[in-house]
């Protein structure tokens, strides 16, 4: 997996291929790099007994069938998370061994129906079983396909006595994956990250922008006065950036829709090529999430027809997106977001 400014943009294939298949299981991570993802993008949380496991998060009543375990009826609570008020069941909760026992659930089985088909067939995952399956991939294949790793509400597991950043640089050295190339860190908190620096974890670090908010990390330390993510995404905070990551990720949002260039004032926040050009210029990569066909997904011009679930014109959104020159995109349809890639590459200029 081989990312630069100028090069082709890579091709994530986020949480698996989890527009086919329900999300992190083995099923979608296979067939995300049957389809040609460049790499996958696996969510990390623990459990109580210090596992990482591949979830998008650590609530997983939307994901596995836990609500419909009798025997965990007794787990279901109400927490706060990075400031939220969250009821369900939560993955700190529990041990592995009881976790293994689920199965997943599509996240979206109004959207994807197809995906819920497979409901109850496939067993959760550990970031150990997803390194193994990529090892067995990459072989398969004749290619080394790359690991994305979001780390998800770090410093709540944190104060739980669960560092994530210190499990994922134990669970590397267990698999031989410590000195692997292809290796990205990624969170929507700062601290993390540089936690990994000060470990020697290998591979890139990229800070995720979230829509609107702040971090979670400086909202624990600063309180209102925490800077909001739009802070970072313009001149002067893509600057202060530099040196401590190695890129940005944002949502599509931010590039298709917004009306900030690259002309905008320093304390504008930056949107669309602007921003990408900007962070290039920071030494900093770009990435881009989601893309996604379905109409509810879609910015207004692209949708097709009155169903939310129905695709769109995902072919021209996908292709606006790449054309602000990222370097790389998270799809749940890692085909789709090849198909664009390669119609740019074969569109006379």
């Amino acid at each position: 997996m081989a990312s630069g400014h100028g090069s082709a943009p890579l091709v994530i294939g986020h949480r698996g291929a989890s527009g086919y298949r329900p999300e992190h299981t083995a099923a979608a991570y296979a067939l995300a790099v049957a389809l040609g993802a460049d790499a996958v993008e696996p969510d990390l949380v623990a459990t109580r007994d210090g596992v990482l496991v591949v979830r998008h998060e650590n609530e997983i009543s939307g994901t596995t069938d836990v609500a419909s375990r009798p025997e965990f009826a007794a787990r279901r609570t109400t927490r706060e998370i990075d400031g939220r008020r969250v009821a369900g069941w939560f993955t700190e909760d529990f041990t592995w061994a009881e976790l293994a026992t689920l199965r997943a659930r599509e996240r979206m089985p109004k959207t994807r129906p197809q995906g819920a088909s497979f409901d109850g067939r496939f067993p959760l995952l550990r970031l150990r079983d997803l390194l193994a399956l990529l090892d067995h991939e990459s072989e398969r294949f004749g290619r080394e396909v790359g690991l994305v790793a979001e780390f998800k509400h770090a410093s709540h597991f944190a104060e739980a006595g669960l560092p994530l950043d210190e499990l994922f640089a134990d669970e590397l050295g267990d698999a031989g994956w410590a000195d692997r190339g292809g290796l990205v860190c990624e969170a929507f908190e700062l601290d993390v990250l540089d936690r990994l620096t000060r470990r020697g974890v290998a591979g890139r670090r990229v800070f995720l922008l979230e829509a609107s908010g702040a971090p979670a990390d400086l909202v624990r330390a600063l309180g209102q006065a925490a800077p909001r993510f739009d802070v970072f995404a313009t001149h002067d905070g893509l600057a202060g950036l530099a040196g401590r990551v190695h890129g940005v990720s944002v949502d599509t949002g931010r590039l298709v829709g917004r009306g900030q260039g690259a002309d905008a004032s320093p304390g504008a926040p930056l949107a669309g090529a602007g921003l990408v050009d900007a962070a290039h210029g920071h030494g900093l990569d770009v990435f881009a999430w989601t893309l996604r066909p379905e109409n509810r997904f879609l910015p207004q011009g692209f949708r097709r027809g009155s169903a939310k679930s129905a695709w769109g014109d995902w072919l021209g959104a996908f292709t606006r997106v790449l054309e602000t020159g990222v370097d790389g995109v998270f799809a749940d349809h890692p085909d789709l977001a090849a198909d664009a890639r390669n119609t740019m590459d074969t569109t006379p200029g």
